[in-house]
């Protein structure tokens, strides 16, 4: 067993008190301590990273567990809690799990993002049942009168062999509450999981099956009003005027009001290129429906209206340009390009990109003089609360936020400013009512993953060994190199280089923020210079990592190259790389991001001139996995999902005005363009978990790319890839 410190302070551990009929409440931050090192929160905000719980334990042995985390189907509502239970020896089946409101006094930092749920909170949610079991025992040992060593438990029973006696977690608990909370807990051995590692069906799943109400789109109350919002049609509008006048005498309509939804005190979530609009209120969807689409909206330029080949032609303007500090500097790149025997240069390139979460945006609010409460799908309770205080002039005392279960989330939950047009529409109309957008309102709005492009250069002198790197890029909102990943410390010079481009329209974290580009590009790259080496794709890269592993150029290498060989080795051992299969074209890409490796082989036909994935390998190694099945569940949507943008999905700009407001434009992958089989091994290493939600998105485009080219003899450089030169379906 491990020893772990409780860390038991006003922080750690807020309440532990007797529940009403008998039973325990144990309150306590399951991170008190488990703060990241800076370097690895990246550009993400550290708040992502800090998860809260509280254990009830009532009379009859039933354990509450609450969920302080947003669900939006990364199954941290099964993975965390399992945890606890395994600490607690607690039986799964005798566990109940809740989602909690936000509270910032029992709870902080409940967020969802970064895949950094279970890596964070490892420690501190094994610390939480840990500590509840010990202070169980302790109580039995004191009811007993003998040795605390020499109790055990099981299933949520506390046994003393010597004495045969036994007694259940429930008959125990109220005393329990009075115990004083231990300096120090043992941990279980890894070999004694019980509950860790066994394939858990998800909590709600027979909800979701069976139609509960649980997502944002089923809240109701009574004297609910619906709302939808009209916003400008392009970026750099603003309202001029409307009229409202025949719409407010149709039927079940009560009001059309404008609304400024601009937050003084602006958080990092805040972002919206929308802050005034028109808001109809009514009693039904479809009436309010009918009566947006009938009014009469007046629109004028604020800001010249921008189209996105413009900034296509920009961006390659921009990489003409030299960064004025270089994100990294190995060696001397100059001169490795200018004796180089060989120069492989490329650009790639990715468009603007829609979340499409399933379930559109949409909030309930119900806002009075005195308070105000809010019911939703969001990602950043806490950034809401704190938004919502600034624009309807409350304390955050008097706002409540409770969470539904999302459905889909991918990043577009993180900013969450339906939930203050909500509120500020309720405050405005004096009655709570329910936002529902429409799939046109959300694809038009914004917070779109940025386009990129980045210029890939590589260095080869005669023998063909790799002598020099040079990376470049740029983005709608920024660069989207990560300086210190791989190949950098890998070769001897290296230089990498971030040159930046702002516009007005808005965009946002998009699942695997950067990486769902950099990986397929990098990778695309890499086969492309193992090519002109002469040599495998699999044994170049092993080439460099060896170099990593042997003697690593530079000290900020923010992976582990054994860990990223690793999968790339069995990836290649399971896929059986390396044969030749009739019929079959083979693409392999590997990528280190969110602290966890993924290698993956796509295998693909090519059936009546058209590419079908039949299947994909997967090598993970993202340390103890919780939960095998929901970890599968992840992989395999991040594969998915990431085919089906990188070949078909495009968001465009002309005049500022988005030119896909739903699917009949926007192409996202059908049913039978997903891989035919997903086959994911995971690496049983024993280290720490790591994050999972995002890893096995971004490398699966470089698998695609490379092994369209093996199928057509193409090189794919800007995705989508249906959009390029070569017939494709």
């Amino acid at each position: 067993m491990t020893l772990i410190k409780t860390r038991h302070n006003r922080r750690s551990f807020l309440k532990v008190s007797t529940a009403a009929g008998g039973g325990m409440i144990l309150g306590f931050s399951w991170l008190a301590s488990c703060t990241p090192k800076k370097e690895e929160l990246l550009t993400m905000p550290d708040e992502w990273f800090d998860i809260n719980a509280y254990i009830k334990i009532g009379e009859n042995g039933v354990v509450t567990i609450m969920s302080p985390n947003p669900e939006i189907g990364q199954n941290v509502k099964t993975s965390m809690p399992m945890i606890v239970a395994e600490e607690l020896d607690i039986n799964w089946k005798h566990v109940v799990v809740e989602q909690a409101d936000l509270n910032l006094i029992k709870y902080s930092r409940q967020l969802a993002g970064g895949s950094q749920s279970i890596r964070q909170g490892w420690q501190g949610l094994r610390m939480a049942g840990a500590t509840a079991r010990r202070m169980l025992m302790e109580a039995a040992a004191k009811q007993w009168q003998v040795p605390l060593g020499e109790l055990t438990t099981a299933d949520g029973i506390i046994t003393h062999k010597a004495s045969n006696q036994s007694i259940g977690y429930g008959e125990v608990a109220s005393s329990a509450a009075g115990i004083e909370v231990p300096e120090e807990v043992e941990l279980k051995d890894q070999k004694d999981f019980k509950i860790i590692g066994q394939p858990t069906k998800n909590v709600d799943g027979t909800k979701i099956a069976t139609g509960q109400p649980l997502f944002g789109l089923d809240y109701k109350e009574d004297g609910m009003l619906t709302a939808m919002i009209i916003h400008a049609p392009a970026f750099g509008m603003k309202l001029k005027s409307y009229d409202a006048s025949a719409v407010k005498s149709m039927p079940g309509i009560k009001d059309v009001i404008t609304v400024q939804t601009e937050v003084e005190e602006r958080q990092w979530s805040d972002t919206n290129a929308f802050t005034e609009i028109v808001a109809v209120v009514g009693n039904s969807t479809w009436e309010v429906m009918k009566a947006k689409k009938a009014l009469n909206v007046e629109w004028e330029w604020d800001t010249p209206g921008e189209n996105t080949d413009e900034h296509a032609q920009e961006f390659v303007k921009i990489l003409e340009s030299s960064a004025k500090e270089p994100a990294r500097l190995d060696g001397n790149p100059k001169d490795a390009f200018k004796n180089a025997a060989q120069v492989v240069e490329r650009f790639f390139s990715a468009p603007l990109l829609a979340h499409n979460t399933l379930e559109p945006m949409n909030f309930f609010a119900h806002v009075t003089s005195d308070k105000a409460l809010l019911v939703g799908p969001i990602q950043t309770p806490e950034y809401l609360s704190k938004s919502a205080a600034s624009v309807l002039g409350l304390d955050e005392k008097q706002i409540t936020i409770q969470m539904t279960r999302m459905g889909g989330g991918f990043g577009r939950r993180l900013y969450g400013h339906f939930g203050i047009e909500a509120a500020v529409i309720s405050q405005k109309i004096g009655a709570p009512i329910k936002l529902v957008y429409t799939r046109e309102d959300d694809m038009t709005q914004g917070t779109y993953r940025p386009s990129y492009l980045v210029k890939y250069r590589a260095a080869l002198d005669e023998d063909n060994n790799l002598i020099g790197i040079h990376i470049k890029g740029t983005g709608s909102h920024g660069s989207p190199i990560f300086a210190n990943r791989f190949p950098a410390g890998t070769v001897d010079n290296y230089l990498a280089e971030n040159l930046n481009f702002q516009t007005n329209i808005s965009a946002g974290a998009w699942r695997a923020p950067r990486s769902n580009f950099m990986a397929g590009a990098e990778q695309a790259f890499l086969d492309e210079v193992a090519e002109t080496a002469g040599k495998d794709p699999i044994d170049f890269r092993l080439e460099l990592f060896d170099r990593a592993i042997n003697n690593p150029v530079g000290e900020r290498n923010d992976y582990d190259p054994e860990r990223y060989a690793g999968v790339l080795k069995l990836v290649r051992e399971k896929s059986g790389w390396g044969k030749d299969i009739p019929g079959v074209y083979r693409g392999v890409s590997a990528y280190f991001c969110h602290n966890s490796y993924v290698a993956q082989v796509l295998d693909m036909e090519m059936v009546s001139g058209k590419p079908v994935v039949k299947k994909v390998w997967c090598a993970v190694d993202c340390g103890i996995v919780v939960n095998p099945e929901g970890a599968r569940n992840q992989i395999e949507g991040g594969i998915i999902d990431g085919i089906g943008h990188a070949m078909y999905s495009s968001l465009t700009i002309k005049n500022g005005a988005p030119e896909q407001h739903n699917f009949d434009r926007y192409r996202l992958i059908r049913h039978r363009e997903a891989p035919v089989e997903i086959e994911t091994f995971f690496v049983n290493n024993g280290i720490d978990p790591t994050g999972l939600g995002e890893p096995s998105l971004p490398p699966i485009s470089g698998a695609l790319a490379n092994a369209l080219y093996k199928a057509t003899g193409k090189r794919l450089y800007r995705q989508p890839f249906t959009q390029q030169d070569i017939v494709l379906g």
